[in-house]
Protein backbone atom coordinates (compact mmCIF):
# COMPACT_ATOMS: atom_id res chain seq x y z
CA UNK A 1 0.00 0.00 0.00
CA UNK A 2 1.17 3.72 -1.15
CA UNK A 3 1.47 6.94 0.63
CA UNK A 4 -1.39 7.88 -1.03
CA UNK A 5 -3.23 4.73 -0.83
CA UNK A 6 -3.24 5.27 3.01
CA UNK A 7 -4.90 8.81 2.64
CA UNK A 8 -7.23 8.15 0.32
CA UNK A 9 -10.65 8.98 0.45
CA UNK A 10 -10.03 11.13 3.47
CA UNK A 11 -12.35 13.87 3.34
CA UNK A 12 -10.37 16.67 5.13
CA UNK A 13 -9.52 20.13 4.81
CA UNK A 14 -5.56 20.57 4.17
CA UNK A 15 -3.59 21.57 7.23
CA UNK A 16 -3.26 25.26 6.62
CA UNK A 17 -6.33 25.74 4.75
CA UNK A 18 -7.66 29.18 4.61
CA UNK A 19 -4.04 30.61 5.60
CA UNK A 20 -3.27 33.92 3.81
CA UNK A 21 0.86 33.56 3.30
CA UNK A 22 2.42 36.37 1.42
CA UNK A 23 5.76 35.89 0.02
CA UNK A 24 8.11 39.11 -0.70
CA UNK A 25 11.97 37.17 -1.28
CA UNK A 26 13.91 35.46 -4.16
CA UNK A 27 15.63 32.43 -4.84
CA UNK A 28 16.23 29.76 -1.93
CA UNK A 29 15.57 30.49 1.59
CA UNK A 30 12.45 32.54 1.90
CA UNK A 31 10.66 30.90 -1.19
CA UNK A 32 11.46 27.73 0.03
CA UNK A 33 9.56 28.06 3.82
CA UNK A 34 7.05 29.49 2.00
CA UNK A 35 6.52 26.59 -0.58
CA UNK A 36 6.49 24.30 2.40
CA UNK A 37 3.36 26.18 3.90
CA UNK A 38 2.30 26.10 0.19
CA UNK A 39 2.49 22.28 0.38
CA UNK A 40 -0.15 21.84 3.08
CA UNK A 41 -2.83 24.44 1.80
CA UNK A 42 -2.18 27.78 2.42
CA UNK A 43 -2.60 30.40 0.00
CA UNK A 44 0.44 31.90 -1.21
CA UNK A 45 1.05 34.70 -3.19
CA UNK A 46 4.77 35.22 -4.39
CA UNK A 47 5.28 38.83 -5.39
CA UNK A 48 7.94 38.58 -8.28
CA UNK A 49 9.52 41.58 -10.32
CA UNK A 50 8.11 42.91 -13.72
CA UNK A 51 9.67 41.49 -16.46
CA UNK A 52 12.58 39.31 -14.88
CA UNK A 53 10.61 37.58 -11.90
CA UNK A 54 12.89 35.49 -9.60
CA UNK A 55 16.36 34.97 -10.35
CA UNK A 56 15.67 31.52 -9.72
CA UNK A 57 13.59 31.07 -12.74
CA UNK A 58 17.13 31.21 -14.65
CA UNK A 59 19.19 29.13 -12.24
CA UNK A 60 20.75 25.75 -12.87
CA UNK A 61 19.18 23.57 -15.80
CA UNK A 62 17.24 25.76 -17.96
CA UNK A 63 14.78 24.03 -20.04
CA UNK A 64 11.90 26.01 -22.41
CA UNK A 65 13.23 29.40 -20.46
CA UNK A 66 12.37 28.18 -17.34
CA UNK A 67 14.22 26.34 -14.44
CA UNK A 68 13.89 22.48 -13.44
CA UNK A 69 14.28 23.37 -9.99
CA UNK A 70 11.60 26.22 -10.36
CA UNK A 71 8.86 23.38 -10.36
CA UNK A 72 9.93 22.09 -7.23
CA UNK A 73 10.49 25.31 -5.38
CA UNK A 74 7.31 27.35 -6.66
CA UNK A 75 4.80 25.04 -6.51
CA UNK A 76 1.48 25.58 -5.63
CA UNK A 77 2.24 29.59 -5.74
CA UNK A 78 0.69 32.22 -7.55
CA UNK A 79 2.67 34.74 -9.03
CA UNK A 80 1.86 38.03 -8.30
CA UNK A 81 4.63 40.39 -10.86
CA UNK A 82 4.84 44.08 -9.34
CA UNK A 83 7.08 46.75 -9.08
CA UNK A 84 8.23 46.81 -5.39
CA UNK A 85 9.92 50.08 -5.75
CA UNK A 86 6.93 51.91 -7.04
CA UNK A 87 4.50 53.70 -4.95
CA UNK A 88 1.65 51.90 -6.65
CA UNK A 89 3.22 48.29 -5.91
CA UNK A 90 3.80 49.51 -2.68
CA UNK A 91 0.45 50.38 -1.76
CA UNK A 92 -1.00 46.91 -3.26
CA UNK A 93 1.68 44.87 -1.16
CA UNK A 94 -0.11 47.04 1.76
CA UNK A 95 -3.59 45.68 0.90
CA UNK A 96 -2.39 42.33 0.99
CA UNK A 97 -0.56 42.44 4.23
CA UNK A 98 -3.72 43.70 5.97
CA UNK A 99 -5.56 40.58 4.87
CA UNK A 100 -2.30 37.78 5.51
CA UNK A 101 -1.98 35.73 7.94
CA UNK A 102 1.94 35.53 7.48
CA UNK A 103 4.37 37.71 5.58
CA UNK A 104 8.05 35.79 4.59
CA UNK A 105 10.85 37.89 3.44
CA UNK A 106 14.10 37.19 2.65
CA UNK A 107 15.78 40.93 2.01
CA UNK A 108 18.58 42.34 3.71
CA UNK A 109 17.55 43.86 7.02
CA UNK A 110 16.31 47.85 5.87
CA UNK A 111 15.05 47.25 2.34
CA UNK A 112 10.88 46.65 3.24
CA UNK A 113 11.49 49.56 5.70
CA UNK A 114 12.88 51.54 3.13
CA UNK A 115 10.14 50.65 1.09
CA UNK A 116 7.43 51.36 3.57
CA UNK A 117 6.47 47.94 3.80
CA UNK A 118 8.33 47.16 7.20
CA UNK A 119 7.19 45.34 10.57
CA UNK A 120 5.74 48.08 12.14
CA UNK A 121 4.42 49.59 9.47
CA UNK A 122 3.05 46.06 8.12
CA UNK A 123 1.40 45.22 11.92
CA UNK A 124 0.53 48.16 12.72
CA UNK A 125 -2.45 48.09 10.06
CA UNK A 126 -2.81 44.12 11.13
CA UNK A 127 -1.96 43.36 14.56
CA UNK A 128 -2.59 39.54 14.24
CA UNK A 129 0.13 39.45 11.14
CA UNK A 130 2.88 36.87 11.74
CA UNK A 131 6.39 38.08 9.88
CA UNK A 132 9.56 35.84 8.66
CA UNK A 133 12.50 37.55 8.24
CA UNK A 134 14.99 35.55 6.87
CA UNK A 135 19.00 37.35 6.49
CA UNK A 136 22.44 36.62 6.51
CA UNK A 137 23.11 38.12 9.93
CA UNK A 138 19.64 38.65 10.90
CA UNK A 139 17.81 42.00 11.90
CA UNK A 140 20.21 43.31 14.74
CA UNK A 141 23.73 42.78 15.59
CA UNK A 142 27.09 44.74 13.57
CA UNK A 143 26.96 42.57 10.87
CA UNK A 144 23.33 43.08 10.20
CA UNK A 145 23.97 45.48 7.10
CA UNK A 146 26.41 42.67 5.75
CA UNK A 147 24.79 41.16 2.42
CA UNK A 148 24.59 37.21 3.80
CA UNK A 149 23.85 34.12 1.37
CA UNK A 150 23.68 30.47 2.50
CA UNK A 151 27.29 29.39 1.62
CA UNK A 152 28.58 32.63 4.36
CA UNK A 153 25.96 31.24 6.97
CA UNK A 154 27.22 27.92 6.61
CA UNK A 155 30.76 29.28 6.55
CA UNK A 156 30.41 31.49 9.93
CA UNK A 157 28.27 28.41 11.54
CA UNK A 158 30.58 26.55 11.53
CA UNK A 159 29.71 24.05 8.94
CA UNK A 160 32.32 24.42 6.42
CA UNK A 161 35.45 24.25 8.62
CA UNK A 162 34.13 20.62 9.12
CA UNK A 163 33.60 19.77 5.49
CA UNK A 164 36.33 17.67 3.79
CA UNK A 165 39.42 15.91 5.12
CA UNK A 166 41.86 16.67 7.48
CA UNK A 167 44.76 19.05 6.32
CA UNK A 168 42.59 20.00 2.66
CA UNK A 169 40.69 22.90 1.65
CA UNK A 170 36.61 23.23 3.18
CA UNK A 171 34.15 21.98 0.91
CA UNK A 172 30.78 22.78 -0.15
CA UNK A 173 27.80 20.03 1.23
CA UNK A 174 26.16 19.98 -2.21
CA UNK A 175 23.23 21.58 -1.51
CA UNK A 176 22.10 24.84 -0.37
CA UNK A 177 21.68 23.17 3.72
CA UNK A 178 22.32 26.73 5.06
CA UNK A 179 19.19 28.36 3.18
CA UNK A 180 17.15 25.34 3.89
CA UNK A 181 17.82 24.88 7.45
CA UNK A 182 17.07 28.67 7.20
CA UNK A 183 13.92 28.16 5.99
CA UNK A 184 12.59 25.12 7.95
CA UNK A 185 13.32 27.26 11.33
CA UNK A 186 11.24 30.03 9.35
CA UNK A 187 8.58 27.85 8.90
CA UNK A 188 8.69 26.18 12.79
CA UNK A 189 8.92 29.80 13.73
CA UNK A 190 5.90 30.82 12.06
CA UNK A 191 3.98 27.62 13.10
CA UNK A 192 4.86 28.47 16.86
CA UNK A 193 3.67 32.20 16.32
CA UNK A 194 0.07 31.22 15.25
CA UNK A 195 -0.45 28.84 18.04
CA UNK A 196 0.78 31.11 20.45
CA UNK A 197 -1.92 33.69 18.01
CA UNK A 198 -4.33 31.48 18.95
CA UNK A 199 -4.14 32.57 22.70
CA UNK A 200 -3.26 36.58 22.79
CA UNK A 201 -4.40 37.11 19.31
CA UNK A 202 -1.34 38.95 18.39
CA UNK A 203 0.94 38.36 15.99
CA UNK A 204 4.65 38.78 15.75
CA UNK A 205 8.30 38.50 13.80
CA UNK A 206 10.46 35.74 13.29
CA UNK A 207 13.96 36.90 12.90
CA UNK A 208 16.10 34.37 11.46
CA UNK A 209 19.75 34.02 10.45
CA UNK A 210 21.61 31.94 8.41
CA UNK A 211 24.71 31.77 10.39
CA UNK A 212 22.12 31.24 12.98
CA UNK A 213 20.18 28.24 11.46
CA UNK A 214 23.62 26.81 10.88
CA UNK A 215 24.96 27.00 14.04
CA UNK A 216 21.92 25.76 15.67
CA UNK A 217 22.53 22.23 14.28
CA UNK A 218 26.10 21.60 15.39
CA UNK A 219 25.84 19.31 18.13
CA UNK A 220 28.12 19.62 20.90
CA UNK A 221 30.75 21.80 18.81
CA UNK A 222 30.98 24.72 21.82
CA UNK A 223 30.51 22.91 24.86
CA UNK A 224 33.48 21.11 23.94
CA UNK A 225 35.36 23.67 23.36
CA UNK A 226 34.58 25.72 26.44
CA UNK A 227 34.94 22.65 28.80
CA UNK A 228 37.65 21.01 27.21
CA UNK A 229 39.47 23.08 24.85
CA UNK A 230 38.44 20.72 21.88
CA UNK A 231 38.20 22.49 18.26
CA UNK A 232 36.28 20.02 16.60
CA UNK A 233 38.33 19.09 13.24
CA UNK A 234 37.69 18.03 9.26
CA UNK A 235 37.45 14.27 9.82
CA UNK A 236 36.31 13.35 5.96
CA UNK A 237 33.65 10.36 6.18
CA UNK A 238 34.32 9.35 9.83
CA UNK A 239 32.37 10.81 12.42
CA UNK A 240 35.05 11.37 15.48
CA UNK A 241 34.25 9.88 18.70
CA UNK A 242 31.72 7.09 17.32
CA UNK A 243 32.85 4.11 16.37
CA UNK A 244 32.35 2.70 13.81
CA UNK A 245 30.58 4.82 11.52
CA UNK A 246 32.72 5.82 8.08
CA UNK A 247 32.89 4.29 4.71
CA UNK A 248 34.55 1.65 3.81
CA UNK A 249 35.83 0.65 -0.01
CA UNK A 250 34.31 -1.98 -2.24
CA UNK A 251 35.59 -4.02 -5.00
CA UNK A 252 35.58 -2.23 -8.66
CA UNK A 253 35.61 1.24 -7.13
CA UNK A 254 32.63 1.50 -5.24
CA UNK A 255 31.81 2.24 -1.38
CA UNK A 256 29.29 1.56 1.31
CA UNK A 257 28.52 3.23 4.53
CA UNK A 258 28.25 1.34 7.53
CA UNK A 259 27.31 2.47 10.76
CA UNK A 260 27.77 0.05 13.21
CA UNK A 261 28.52 2.49 16.60
CA UNK A 262 25.74 0.40 18.85
CA UNK A 263 27.07 -1.82 21.22
CA UNK A 264 24.76 -4.85 20.16
CA UNK A 265 25.03 -3.93 16.40
CA UNK A 266 28.98 -3.79 16.35
CA UNK A 267 29.18 -7.08 17.61
CA UNK A 268 26.98 -8.68 15.14
CA UNK A 269 29.18 -6.33 12.46
CA UNK A 270 32.08 -7.92 13.90
CA UNK A 271 30.80 -11.42 13.87
CA UNK A 272 29.68 -11.01 9.84
CA UNK A 273 32.84 -9.94 8.98
CA UNK A 274 34.78 -12.83 10.90
CA UNK A 275 36.22 -10.98 13.18
CA UNK A 276 35.03 -12.48 16.92
CA UNK A 277 38.04 -11.39 18.46
CA UNK A 278 36.83 -8.13 18.53
CA UNK A 279 33.52 -8.32 18.70
CA UNK A 280 34.31 -9.94 22.35
CA UNK A 281 36.93 -7.77 23.75
CA UNK A 282 35.72 -5.77 26.53
CA UNK A 283 37.80 -2.89 25.93
CA UNK A 284 35.57 -2.54 22.63
CA UNK A 285 32.29 -3.22 23.98
CA UNK A 286 31.40 0.46 24.46
CA UNK A 287 31.96 3.69 22.12
CA UNK A 288 33.82 5.01 24.48
CA UNK A 289 36.78 2.42 24.45
CA UNK A 290 36.05 1.78 20.40
CA UNK A 291 36.60 5.48 19.71
CA UNK A 292 40.29 4.86 20.98
CA UNK A 293 41.16 2.42 18.98
CA UNK A 294 39.06 3.68 15.50
CA UNK A 295 41.15 3.35 13.35
CA UNK A 296 42.16 -0.65 14.03
CA UNK A 297 38.78 -1.18 14.29
CA UNK A 298 38.16 0.52 10.59
CA UNK A 299 41.07 -1.00 9.14
CA UNK A 300 39.54 -4.39 10.05
CA UNK A 301 35.69 -3.31 8.43
CA UNK A 302 37.86 -2.38 5.42
CA UNK A 303 40.08 -5.31 5.02
CA UNK A 304 36.81 -6.75 4.74
CA UNK A 305 34.87 -4.47 2.58
CA UNK A 306 37.60 -4.52 -0.07
CA UNK A 307 37.51 -7.78 -0.74
CA UNK A 308 33.82 -7.78 -1.82
CA UNK A 309 31.38 -6.26 -4.35
CA UNK A 310 29.25 -3.69 -2.53
CA UNK A 311 25.84 -5.66 -3.48
CA UNK A 312 27.53 -8.36 -0.85
CA UNK A 313 28.46 -6.42 1.81
CA UNK A 314 25.13 -4.70 1.60
CA UNK A 315 23.37 -7.77 1.86
CA UNK A 316 25.81 -9.96 4.31
CA UNK A 317 24.94 -6.40 6.55
CA UNK A 318 21.06 -5.88 6.02
CA UNK A 319 20.77 -10.20 7.18
CA UNK A 320 22.25 -9.43 10.76
CA UNK A 321 20.66 -5.69 10.99
CA UNK A 322 23.45 -3.52 10.86
CA UNK A 323 23.01 -0.76 9.36
CA UNK A 324 24.45 0.37 5.78
CA UNK A 325 24.01 1.95 2.83
CA UNK A 326 25.92 3.74 0.11
CA UNK A 327 25.43 6.96 -1.64
CA UNK A 328 22.51 7.58 -3.63
CA UNK A 329 22.58 9.40 -7.20
CA UNK A 330 19.24 11.21 -8.58
CA UNK A 331 19.23 7.93 -11.00
CA UNK A 332 19.21 5.36 -7.70
CA UNK A 333 16.90 7.41 -5.91
CA UNK A 334 14.29 7.34 -9.05
CA UNK A 335 14.83 3.54 -9.10
CA UNK A 336 14.81 2.87 -5.66
CA UNK A 337 11.45 0.64 -4.81
CA UNK A 338 11.31 2.33 -1.34
CA UNK A 339 10.84 5.67 -2.72
CA UNK A 340 8.15 4.32 -5.10
CA UNK A 341 6.23 2.70 -2.44
CA UNK A 342 6.21 5.80 -0.24
CA UNK A 343 5.17 7.99 -3.17
CA UNK A 344 7.95 10.49 -2.57
CA UNK A 345 8.46 10.76 -6.20
CA UNK A 346 5.78 12.18 -8.16
CA UNK A 347 5.00 13.36 -11.46
CA UNK A 348 3.28 16.87 -12.22
CA UNK A 349 2.57 18.61 -15.39
CA UNK A 350 4.18 21.84 -15.70
CA UNK A 351 2.29 24.97 -17.18
CA UNK A 352 4.28 24.35 -20.46
CA UNK A 353 2.51 21.21 -20.68
CA UNK A 354 5.72 19.14 -20.02
CA UNK A 355 5.54 15.83 -17.47
CA UNK A 356 8.25 16.43 -14.66
CA UNK A 357 9.05 14.11 -11.84
CA UNK A 358 9.45 16.10 -8.39
CA UNK A 359 10.14 14.89 -5.28
CA UNK A 360 7.03 14.48 -3.12
CA UNK A 361 5.74 16.22 0.18
CA UNK A 362 7.27 15.73 3.77
CA UNK A 363 6.02 15.89 6.65
CA UNK A 364 3.79 13.19 6.33
CA UNK A 365 0.30 13.88 8.09
CA UNK A 366 -2.26 10.88 8.20
CA UNK A 367 -5.28 12.96 8.31
CA UNK A 368 -4.40 15.97 6.08
CA UNK A 369 -1.83 15.62 3.81
CA UNK A 370 0.34 17.84 1.66
CA UNK A 371 -0.34 17.93 -1.54
CA UNK A 372 1.44 19.31 -5.15
CA UNK A 373 -0.67 20.91 -7.79
CA UNK A 374 1.31 21.17 -10.88
CA UNK A 375 4.52 23.41 -11.09
CA UNK A 376 5.97 26.75 -10.54
CA UNK A 377 3.49 29.26 -12.55
CA UNK A 378 4.46 31.52 -15.47
CA UNK A 379 5.54 35.43 -14.34
CA UNK A 380 2.57 37.45 -13.23
CA UNK A 381 0.10 34.41 -13.98
CA UNK A 382 -2.20 35.31 -11.10
CA UNK A 383 -1.41 39.37 -11.30
CA UNK A 384 -5.02 39.44 -12.44
CA UNK A 385 -6.85 37.28 -10.18
CA UNK A 386 -5.15 38.97 -6.92
CA UNK A 387 -5.87 42.09 -7.57
CA UNK A 388 -9.38 41.12 -8.71
CA UNK A 389 -9.59 40.17 -5.35
CA UNK A 390 -8.65 43.32 -3.91
CA UNK A 391 -11.36 44.78 -5.36
CA UNK A 392 -9.33 46.66 -7.55
CA UNK A 393 -11.00 47.60 -11.23
CA UNK A 394 -9.63 46.81 -14.48
CA UNK A 395 -9.25 50.21 -15.90
CA UNK A 396 -6.83 50.73 -12.41
CA UNK A 397 -5.24 47.37 -13.58
CA UNK A 398 -5.13 48.30 -17.00
CA UNK A 399 -2.91 51.81 -16.05
CA UNK A 400 -1.19 50.03 -13.64
CA UNK A 401 0.11 47.36 -16.46
CA UNK A 402 0.64 49.65 -19.09
CA UNK A 403 2.89 52.30 -16.49
CA UNK A 404 4.79 48.68 -15.95
CA UNK A 405 4.17 48.41 -12.37
CA UNK A 406 2.39 45.36 -12.89
CA UNK A 407 3.25 42.18 -15.50
CA UNK A 408 0.86 39.38 -16.61
CA UNK A 409 2.80 36.81 -19.01
CA UNK A 410 -0.28 35.77 -20.44
CA UNK A 411 -1.87 39.01 -21.27
CA UNK A 412 2.03 39.62 -22.96
CA UNK A 413 1.60 36.54 -25.29
CA UNK A 414 -1.87 37.61 -26.46
CA UNK A 415 -0.74 40.94 -27.09
CA UNK A 416 2.08 39.56 -29.93
CA UNK A 417 0.45 39.15 -33.21
CA UNK A 418 1.93 35.67 -34.12
CA UNK A 419 0.82 34.60 -30.35
CA UNK A 420 4.37 34.76 -29.24
CA UNK A 421 5.88 34.96 -26.08
CA UNK A 422 7.56 38.14 -25.75
CA UNK A 423 11.06 38.71 -23.83
CA UNK A 424 10.03 42.07 -23.10
CA UNK A 425 7.19 43.17 -20.53
CA UNK A 426 4.75 45.45 -21.65
CA UNK A 427 5.23 49.10 -20.48
CA UNK A 428 8.69 49.86 -19.19
CA UNK A 429 9.20 46.33 -17.35
CA UNK A 430 11.93 46.91 -14.33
Amino acid sequence: MTASDATAGIDAPEALAGLKVLEMGQLIAGPFATRLLGEFGADVIKIEPPGTGDPLRRWRIVEEGTSLWWHVQTRNKRSLSLDLRSEEGQEIVRRLALEADIVVENFRPGTLEKWGLGWETLSAANPGLIMVRISGYGQTGPYRDRPGFGVIGEAMGGLRYLSGHPGERSVRVGVSLGDSLSALYGVIGALLALQERHRSGQGQYIDVALYESVFAMMESLIPEYDAAGVIREPSGSALPGITPSNAYPCLGGEHVLIAGNGDSIYRRLMQAIGRSDLAEDPALAHNDGRACQAERIDGAIAEWTSQHRREHVLSTLEAVGVPVGFPYTARDIVADPHYQARDMIQTIITAEGRKLRVPGVMPRLSRTPGRIDGGGPRLGQHTRDVLDELGIDADTQQALFERGVLYDSDQTDRDQPDGNRSETPRGKGE
